[in-house]
């Protein structure tokens, strides 16, 4: 029997003859559709706005030629009748996964052209699909925000409301000490945007143009009667100083490159270690300017960044919530091509003492540097903790344990040195001395370290004695000066409450030595616990 093969002829059979599966088109046409050449009118509505669009601010991040895009075809859910027949590309989220510095990285941007950037079924789809592409794979996630939370049409439904997920959440307290999170606050950013931020690491914001806060100005009108504009609302300027974003930019790349900036200091993850540079600037170079920074006279204030500067390779250092509690420093440098993160008291705001807002912004940076594996660096100037009715009216004793676990918990090469002043618990809680296992404790020849304020010391438990004197208040500049007369370094390295006295000029290489020679992580002593409680 034999059958005739002609008569079903075979795709591709024929070489010269190449099949059209009569797909390809419609596939490629719906990729296209969805590109911003597609779009032309609403990408300059978005530029009108002074705004990038999605796909810009992307390819502005990421490598050239790195993007690999998930979910592009996805579209709003039209069972709900206001959405028939609404076009909306992607759903208003584009997800991709593209190198930034060389690394896989996993990007969501808001698209604000589909809906106001409103997070719809799909989209919230594509966002999990992300956050858990990241979890599960050990890749840093940012999220470009600009838009709405949940998008109304598809929110006013118990039936898809009621069951709560599956969501961002989940994922993002999984990852958070694994990967590094970034959300960049790029347009309006209220409800679900600011949440995704409260659970990131770095939360920058473009000046006059992002935003961020639980409602909008709409809800707020509807709630409390107040008419607030959205940038007087959750501003750059209102947030930098309440230090939920952490720094503000002037434009939108010079915030995808803040972007760039901050992961360039951090790991992809936390069992990757943190990218050294080639080291360019010598580990044992001198700073002879540092041996005048600090006035002579302990009233005087000065500005600790000149400190900073000349100690970190090639005097570039990234500076955290600058605008948020200013009485104290947090940045991200290098050492040696090795990236560290420094913690210092400001002098010139309050004296550089520690109040609620202080211990709050150096715990959580201790524990971000601590989670990456960054070495942290304390300099220490300050009178020790803020006193009277207002601070206790704060919870300082609480805010202040926080700071007080962050260095208890810290498994990272602790390093500190004395600047200047060295005051009671607020010494302790800055790592100073044998009080957090530090792996060099250091001083300069200005420091004083003392448990408590000289002059109100004197008053508390000599008061007797210098009233009872010929002449009180010589008296009490005579007791006075003979406990300062006590405080100097020298004093305190000779019971070996600090390693050494070193020359201001030497702390770089002082720095750079013990960094070298420190492991990575210090041993757990951690008992059989699941997890500490912070004081919050």
């Amino acid at each position: 029997m034999t059958s005739d093969m002609t008569a079903q002829p075979v795709i591709g059979s024929d070489p010269s003859e190449p099949a059209d599966p009569g797909w390809l088109p419609a596939v490629l046409q719906a990729q296209q559709d969805g590109l911003d050449e597609a779009r032309p009118e609403a990408v300059a509505r978005q530029h009108g706005r002074g705004k990038l669009t999605a796909r810009e601010r992307i390819a502005g991040l990421v490598d050239s030629g790195s993007v690999l895009e998930y979910g592009r075809l996805a579209t709003a859910d039209e069972g709900y009748e206001h959405l028939a027949g609404v076009e909306s590309p992607a759903d208003g989220v584009i997800t991709v996964v593209g190198s930034v510095n060389g690394r896989s990285t996993a990007i969501i941007a808001s698209d604000f052209t589909v809906m106001g950037g409103s997070i719809g079924h799909a989209g919230l789809a594509k966002m999990v699909r992300m956050t858990e592409l990241a979890l599960d794979q050990g890749l840093p996630l940012v999220m470009l925000l600009d838009g709405g939370g949940h998008r109304i049409q598809e929110g006013l439904d118990s039936r898809s409301f009621a069951f709560g997920g599956p969501g961002t959440f989940p994922a993002q307290t999984l990852m958070s000490g694994w990967v590094p999170q970034v959300t960049a606050m790029m347009g309006p950013g209220f409800a679900g945007p600011a949440n995704f931020s409260s659970l990131a690491d770095f939360v920058p914001i473009v000046r006059g143009i992002g935003s961020i806060g639980i409602a909008g100005p709409p809800l707020v009108k509807f709630a409390t009667g107040e008419e607030l504009s959205t940038q007087a609302l959750g501003g750059a300027d209102v947030h930098t100083k309440t230090g939920i974003v952490d720094a503000a930019y002037d434009s939108e790349q010079d915030c995808l490159d803040a972007i760039k900036r901050f992961l360039s200091f951090l790991p992809q993850n936390a069992q990757a270690t943190a990218p050294p540079l080639p080291v360019t600037d010598p580990e044992d170079r001198l700073v002879p300017e540092l041996r005048t920074v600090v006035p002579a006279n302990r009233r005087w204030a000065y500005d600790v960044r000149k400190v900073i500067g000349p100690l970190v390779d090639h005097g570039d250092f990234m500076e955290l919530k600058a605008a948020h509690a200013p009485n104290i420093i947090t940045c991200l440098a290098r050492l040696g091509g090795r990236p560290v993160g420094i913690v210092a008291s400001q002098p010139r705001a309050m004296a550089g003492v520690l109040d609620s807002p202080a211990c709050d912004k150096a715990a959580r940076f201790i524990s971000t540097c601590d989670a990456f594996g960054l070495p942290v660096i304390s300099l220490i100037d300050m009178p020790g903790f803020l006193v009277g009715s207002k601070a206790e009216r704060t919870g300082l004793v609480r805010h202040g344990g926080k700071l007080l676990m962050a260095f208890g918990n810290a498994t990272v090469p602790v390093v500190s040195v004395v600047l200047r002043k060295g005051y009671g618990l607020g010494y302790l809680a800055m790592a100073g001395g044998r009080s957090f296992g530090a792996v060099g404790a250091f001083a300069w020849p200005s420091a004083e370290l003392c448990a408590m304020q000289i002059e109100g010391a004197v008053d508390v438990a000599y008061r007797k004695d210098y009233n009872a004197a010929p002449d009180p208040a010589a008296r009490r500049a005579e007791l006075i000066q003979s406990f300062y007369d006590k405080v100097n370094p020298i004093r305190a390295a000779s019971g070996f409450g600090i390693d050494d006295v070193i020359d201001p000029a030497e702390t770089r290489r002082v720095l750079c030595s013990v960094l070298r020679m420190a492991a990575p992580r210090r041993q757990s002593h951690v008992p059989a616990r699941y997890h500490s409680i912070e004081p919050i």
